[in-house]
C-alpha cells in the first residue's frame, strides 16, 4: 500500500487518526507533500513510518526546509511518483514538472482541497489536508496494486469515507533511476 498526504499545520504532531493513521502505520511508502508545518508534526509522521518521502511546503519552519527537499522523485507499485507542494503555473506548470521527471504522477499539496486531474500524459493528485482542510473535505490518498498493473485506489476522509477513486496506469518501462 502507498499513503498519501499533504498539508498537516500543526505545531503539536501528525495529527493523523482513524483510517489516516491506519495507512501510514501499514503502508510500505509514505508520501507527503509538505507543510508539516513544525519539526514535531514531521517527526510525529516519522515514528509512524520508517519509508516517509517527503518534500517541504511553503509554510514549513527553517528547520523542516533545512531536513527535506523541494522536490523529489519517489517509485513505488510500479509508479513513478514527482512530488513537490506547489508549482507556480498551476496545472500546466505541474505537468511540466511531471514530464521533465519522467513522471506518471505529480504529487502536491498547497491547496488543501483533494484533487485528481488528467493531463495528456502525467496525473495530478493533491490528496487534500487531513487535519486542516480549510473548508474542503479533509483528505488523503491511498494506493495499492491492480491486477491490470499501475495502482488503484481512493481520496477518503481520515475515517475511511471515500472522496473519490483514483486509477494510474504503471510506466511504460523506460524508468531511468537516474533522473
Amino acid at each position: 500500500m502507498i499513503a498519501i498526504f499533504s498539508d498537516t499545520h500543526s505545531s503539536g504532531g501528525h495529527e493523523l487518526e482513524g483510517d489516516a493513521l491506519t495507512a501510514a502505520r501499514e503502508a510500505e511508502t509514505v508520501v507527503h507533500a509538505g507543510d508539516f508545518t513544525s519539526e514535531t508534526a514531521l517527526e510525529g509522521f516519522r515514528k509512524e513510518s520508517d519509508r516517509l518521502f517527503a518534500v517541504h511546503g511553503n509554510a514549513d519552519s527553517a528547520a523542516v526546509r533545512d531536513r527535506l527537499p523541494t522536490a523529489r522523485v519517489v517509485e513505488a507499485g510500479g509508479v513513478r511518483f514527482a512530488v513537490t507542494h506547489r508549482r507556480d503555473g498551476g496545472e500546466t506548470g505541474l505537468a511540466m514538472f511531471g514530464r521533465s521527471r519522467g513522471a506518471d504522477v505529480v504529487v502536491f499539496g498547497h491547496s488543501h482541497r483533494p484533487t485528481v486531474v488528467e493531463t495528456e500524459d502525467v496525473q495530478l493528485l493533491n490528496p487534500g489536508s487531513h487535519a486542516d482542510p480549510r473548508g474542503n473535505r479533509p483528505g488523503f490518498v491511498v494506493l495499492e496494486e491492480s491486477e491490470d498493473g499501475g495502482l488503484a485506489g481512493e481520496i477518503r476522509e481520515p475515517d475511511g469515507t471515500v472522496i473519490e477513486t483514483v486509477r494510474i496506469p504503471g510506466s511504460n518501462g523506460d524508468v531511468d533511476a537516474g533522473r
